[in-house]
């Protein structure tokens, strides 16, 4: 499985969407993406790309795409299609 299909699996899983509903989707955009769903999330992308997220990293993650950015950085090294 590639980096790209273990990251969008964690926001299908997550928060019951289709790979079309990803582009753009944002925190809160969907019911389930809340806080608690946010939680889940992030657990969900920590135990795929076996990982420990900062919390600042965990607050700055409002989006998809945002979070294609801080899984590619440095910390963490994932770099996602």
């Amino acid at each position: 499985m590639t980096n790209l299909e273990k990251y969008n699996n964690a926001f299908i899983e997550n928060f019951e969407v289709t790979e079309d509903q990803l582009p753009g989707l944002k925190y809160q955009d969907v019911e389930a993406w809340d806080s608690v769903g946010h939680m889940g999330l992030i657990a969900s992308l920590e135990e795929a790309f076996d990982i420990m997220m900062d919390t600042d990293d965990i607050i700055d993650f409002g989006s998809y795409e945002k979070g294609k950015e801080i899984l590619a950085k440095d910390a963490y090294g994932v770099k996602i299609g």
